[in-house]
């Protein structure tokens, strides 16, 4: 009973020491617009209050039988244009475009940003009808938006209004494509090359980029042309795709990017935990913080105080290999849906961490979805808000729209296309400040360089949990019940600086169900949720 009460003393109290006072606090309120379907994976730009969406998947989560994923029927064929204030829709056909236009544009996961009135987009995953066979675009599009806007709204011609050219630097899908100072950055993402298919004996071909391709835009309306700059190479730290590259101020007041997670690691399918920090001369990857929340691209926002000279990201749900359960990181490799809100701190000398809000997304939403700022918001040049020159109490950051709705977290192993799908929801995004009540949760893994890490997990009882030494150190690791009711301690001595792996084959005979491990080192704390499964 002694070791009961010590050990759920010590829990607590490691749960409750690592909170802060919230710089805001966000609420999320859903609105809907009749008619509005689902969507996920678009791109977007918007103009005069009215959202202008393009392309995307009007499905859930790509299907895991052969021939089976990214079909026609879920191509969305049409370009939609939305006003949140008044709750209306217009759509208007792709046929008046050329064949070349058209197919892009029906693409999934390509880059996109826009440049006061025009939206370029790169790239994409979709049907091309002269390879017959998917593909990923070798192209950029330039689309002037509002006129493009009214000219869906008032049922005319949109001809005039996009150009198209041929680069196959721009042949990419799941990178994102952002802007420092003047030049643009096309980050990470893949060129694949034929139909999905994750069965044996692959019908596709899949080549990361593991760039950071940078060039400029000359563009006058008419004439359009591309100066490529020299591209960042990394085939270990850029094997990324399907992440938040987010704009940044950084603490010298300086533009640049951050490129969160990503997905795969080249020698295990698992998100990056790291993120890389990208200014208009260099990136470098954080090593100090880790990222555990929101591991796909979600729904995000940058915003930053002068004043404090803190920057933060806020992050919406989406897809992750850890979640929260009543302050404990739950560790799962099979990388589910989530619900998390969590948000990613920079403060004046440079160090990130990582806070949990105590909102969450109302069921399994976010992966694929976007952000829409609002207009009006007082912005940098790169479209990070400016926290100080918000004058009221509550402001509307903007809106979340789409996205891939889950029915459970854990459904790539058994979909069939009825286990999720795209979400026609829209969320109203507000900030609050001067909450002095607000509590955010610091994910004290995210700033430590203990790195624990189990694996499998779930299992059957038989795994190997890995950390990181920042010197020699006397291990303890402790494995407990929900209860608190420690099933066995294991004392290891002066253990090596750098990786250690403890190799675990006790726990089969427990009953499945989650329990705790626990790593206590001389100078750092680490838990985790397991699961046994067997």
């Amino acid at each position: 009973m002694k070791r009961f009460a010590f050990f759920s003393l010590i829990l607590f109290s490691w749960l409750n020491n690592f909170a802060q006072i919230a710089p805001f606090t966000i609420e999320i309120e859903p609105i809907s617009i009749n008619g509005l379907g689902g969507i996920q994976s678009f791109a977007f730009g918007q103009g005069n209050g009215k959202w202008l969406i393009i392309g995307g998947r009007l499905d859930g989560l790509h299907k895991r039988q052969p021939n089976a994923s990214f079909d026609l029927a879920g191509h969305n064929n049409q370009l939609i244009v939305v006003d949140p204030i008044t709750l209306q829709k217009w759509t208007a056909p792709l046929t008046s475009l050329s064949i070349e236009l058209q197919e892009q544009l029906k693409s999934t996961n390509m880059q996109f940003h826009q440049r006061g009135d025009y939206l370029y987009i790169t790239g994409g995953y979709g049907f091309s009808s002269q390879l017959n066979d998917h593909t990923t675009f070798n192209k950029m599009i330039a689309i002037q938006i509002s006129s493009t806007i009214d000219a869906i709204v008032n049922a005319t011609a949109l001809t005039p209004y996009f150009r198209q050219i041929t680069d196959n630097q721009f042949q990419v899908t799941g990178g994102r494509l952002e802007k420092i100072n003047h030049t643009f950055y096309l980050v990470g993402g893949h060129k694949f090359i034929g139909r999905y298919n994750p069965m044996n004996n692959p019908t596709y071909t899949q080549t990361y980029t593991n760039q950071i391709r940078k060039f400029n835009i000359f563009d006058d309306g008419t004439n359009l042309q591309i100066t490529h700059l020299s591209a960042y190479s990394d085939p270990i730290n850029l094997h990324r795709r399907d992440y938040n590259v987010t704009p940044q101020i950084y603490p010298d007041g300086s533009e640049g990017l951050t490129a969160f997670s990503g997905v795969f690691q080249p020698n295990v399918d698992l998100p990056y935990l790291n993120c890389v920090n990208i200014d208009s001369t260099i990136y470098t990857v954080n090593t100090n913080f880790s990222q555990y929340y929101n591991h796909y691209h979600c729904a995000n926002f940058p915003i930053y105080s002068v004043q404090n000279n803190t920057m933060n990201t806020v992050f919406f749900g989406g897809i992750a290999q850890y979640y929260d359960s009543s302050g404990i990181l739950v560790q799962d490799n099979n990388v589910p849906f989530v619900k998390t809100i969590a948000r990613v701190e920079r403060t004046s000398n440079g160090q990130m961490s990582e806070y949990k809000l105590p909102v969450e997304l109302p069921n399994l939403l976010g992966a694929g979805a976007e952000l829409i700022p609002n207009e009006a918001l007082p912005k940098y040049a790169n479209g990070v808000i400016k926290y100080d020159d918000l004058v009221d109490d509550t402001t509307l950051i903007g809106y979340i729209f789409g996205g891939i709705s889950s029915s459970s977290k854990n459904i790539f192993f058994v979909n069939n296309g009825t286990q999720s799908s795209a979400s026609n929801q829209i969320f109203k995004v507000k900030l609050i400040k001067n909450e002095a009540a607000a509590i955010d949760d610091l994910n004290e893994q995210s700033i430590g360089t203990l790195k624990l890490v189990t694996a499998p997990n779930p299992s059957n009882g038989s795994f190997e949990a890995t950390y990181n030494l920042i010197a020699p150190s006397d291990v303890t690791i402790t494995f407990s019940k929900l209860s608190g009711e420690i099933t066995e301690t294991v004392k290891l001595k002066n253990q090596p600086q750098g990786t250690n792996t403890y190799k675990q084959d006790q726990l089969k005979n427990l009953a499945d169900g989650a329990y705790f491990i626990r790593v206590d080192t001389q100078n750092e704390t680490a838990i985790q949720k397991i699961i046994i499964k067997k």
